[in-house]
């Protein structure tokens, strides 16, 4: 999974349908790390596939265990500072849309029930707190 921000402290996101609890909600790019693919560059090419942005360097943000005592699975979050534009999704068909996301609004999307995934919603969250404590005291 990856967090691209931009300068305005935006966050890249996907609208995505699931459809076995048929809803709707934002989330990150993720999936699965190929053979002979490091954990970052499957971040790195999973956001290039689903949003057809190219995140700048990686930097590990949070690792999950989603399911703790269900299940064995670890989720790696990585967020970068910026991305490039690079063209149309590979796989446009993965969401709806894809939209610049103001950190600043997080709480109150996940309060509305528009981030859905404790994934995102624990990266997003540590995200925005991390960058809370980066701006300069007034």
């Amino acid at each position: 999974m990856t967090v691209a921000l931009n300068e305005r402290d935006e966050a890249l996101l996907l609208w995505r349908h699931r459809f076995i609890t048929d809803t709707w909600g934002w989330e990150l790019p993720a999936g699965v790390v190929d053979d002979g693919e490091t954990i970052e560059e499957a971040a790195a090419r999973e956001t290039l596939e689903e949003t057809g942005w190219r995140p700048g360097p990686l930097h590990h943000l949070i690792t999950l265990e989603p399911s703790n005592g269900l299940s064995d699975a670890r989720h790696h979050v990585f967020w970068a500072e910026g991305a490039e534009h690079v063209g149309e999704p590979i796989d446009d068909f993965e969401s709806d849309r894809r939209d610049w996301v103001p950190l600043s609004s997080v709480p109150d999307l996940i309060v509305k029930g528009e981030i859905p995934s404790s994934n995102a919603v624990a990266a997003l969250l540590m995200l925005r707190h991390m960058r809370r404590r980066q701006l300069p005291s007034s």
